[in-house]
């Protein structure tokens, strides 16, 4: 896979190939300066929609855009639905090799203007919450730049949601700086209706 100048690769497989010699296109120099947009989708039934959440993304002018997903969250979708680049675990690990080599979640947080997480597990708002990181979404968010903004968008069953730990876990993140995008009530994929 080629990188070009302040540009992210394009997705040409499942997984893109990245090369531990080759810098990481996230820090390449930018020579038209867009906005970049990192997108984290996790383990939610909600995943479904990251295809469609990236196409709507690309349609705005001046926007670009990468994904970092959970392992659990491509359960839901097809990598080749998506796209532009999506970056998982995989990844963090086969481009670092030497104290040199690039640390990718660190990378990614300085590419991106803004972050955000859609949708949003139980599990990984109970992680991001406890300061738990041990996935590259969860190290990115952990290592965030918190003048940029991290917008997080709750996604699971009405049962889970109305849990008292989720408001807890949600209030922490909105300590933490970041913005809610609030759930909404529909027909849940499981049949219930709620949040």
């Amino acid at each position: 896979m080629e990188s070009r100048p302040g540009r992210l690769p394009e997705l040409k497989a499942t997984r893109p190939h990245v090369d531990p010699g080759a810098s990481c296109p996230a820090t390449a120099p930018s020579v038209e300066r867009k906005l970049h947009v990192l997108v984290g989708v996790t383990g939610s039934v909600a995943a479904l929609k990251l295809p469609l959440l990236v196409s709507r993304l690309l349609d705005i002018p001046g926007l670009e855009v990468a994904v970092v997903t959970t392992e659990r969250a491509k359960h839901f979708y097809s990598p080749q639905d998506v796209p532009v680049t999506l970056y998982s675990d995989a990844d963090e690990w086969e481009m670092w090799k030497h104290r040199s080599d690039p640390v990718l979640h660190i990378d990614l947080r300085r590419w991106a203007d803004l972050l955000l997480v859609a949708p949003l597990d139980a599990n990984t708002l109970g992680k991001v919450a406890s300061g738990i990181c041990d996935n590259l979404l969860t190290c990115v968010i952990r290592a965030w730049d918190l003048s940029k903004p991290l917008l997080f968008c709750p996604a699971m069953n009405t049962a889970m949601w109305e849990h008292p730990v989720t408001a807890q876990q949600v209030g922490q993140l909105q300590a933490f700086g970041y913005i809610e995008i609030p759930c909404v009530a529909k027909k849940l994929v499981c049949g219930d209706q709620g949040a």
